[in-house]
């Protein structure tokens, strides 16, 4: 008789946060989403995570569309690549610089995030979803706890697509400003000139003032609110600072 070993890493929490981001992806999917694969260290899970969801080896499950975004330049990849309402989805740790950096602006592409690594945990909401094992073990990477994540993940996201009540995410009340209706949203700066900025966001290309956050440069991101840059984003790590009055943070 023989038994499966199953790794002691996949524990209660973690399969609820692979169900819920299963969820997520099926939604996106379902409205056209396509999912992004970036593992900057480990470029084989990227290219692993695209076969699976590209190639399903059961019969009668649906295609999905999938890119591994492997080279020198994962962030100029992704920014030149992902659209909104688009998933992008990472392999690293928690101090990898070009995730932390796609991490931070998928938001102004529009995209959602998932964030599948090892050891200390990345910093709270640095991802919309964080896949976690907490053992800092180097061999990890390579030893099937990933592969047996993101082979689940693409297992789940099709229990929901047999469930096609869950496709359709609800709709709640958007925190907007009082005064003006809009929202305080991420933006990547893409073109400067004088006090004025291009920048893509996640409904799309807009123009904004710079006057409130002085001097700003392409790659910048920033917080964009009825039209003007009202705060900055710094590097990860640093402590949002409160703008008075409205509630933004930036």
């Amino acid at each position: 008789m023989s038994t499966t070993a199953i790794d002691p890493g996949l524990n209660a929490d973690l399969a609820a946060d692979l169900a819920a981001t299963a969820l997520i992806l099926a939604r996106r999917f379902a409205a056209g989403a396509t999912l992004w694969c970036v593992a900057p260290a480990w470029e084989p899970h990227a290219q692993h995570i695209a076969v699976e969801f590209v190639h399903p080896v059961i019969v009668g499950k649906r295609a999905l569309p999938a890119v591994a975004l492997t080279g020198h330049d994962p962030v100029g990849a992704a920014r030149m690549s992902v659209r909104p309402g688009d998933i992008v989805i990472a392999v690293a740790d928690a101090g990898d610089p070009e995730v932390r950096s796609i991490m931070r602006r998928a938001p102004a592409w529009g995209a959602v995030t998932v964030w599948i690594g090892h050891g200390p945990r990345p910093p709270a909401g640095a991802a919309d979803r964080v896949l976690w094992f907490d053992d800092p073990d180097p061999r990890l990477p390579a030893a099937g706890g990933f592969v047996l994540t993101y082979h689940l993940l693409w297992e789940l996201t099709h229990v929901c697509f047999e469930h096609p009540g869950l496709l359709t995410a609800p709709h709640g009340p958007a925190e907007v400003c009082v005064t003006c209706a809009d929202e305080g949203r991420l933006a990547e700066v893409i073109a400067v000139c004088g006090d004025t900025a291009t920048v893509r966001t996640a409904t799309g290309i807009e123009t904004a003032t710079t006057t409130l956050v002085g001097p700003v440069t392409v790659d910048d991101l920033v917080i964009l609110h009825a039209g003007a840059a009202i705060g900055t984003v710094g590097p990860p790590g640093r402590a949002p600072e409160p703008l008075a009055g409205n509630g933004i943070r930036r």
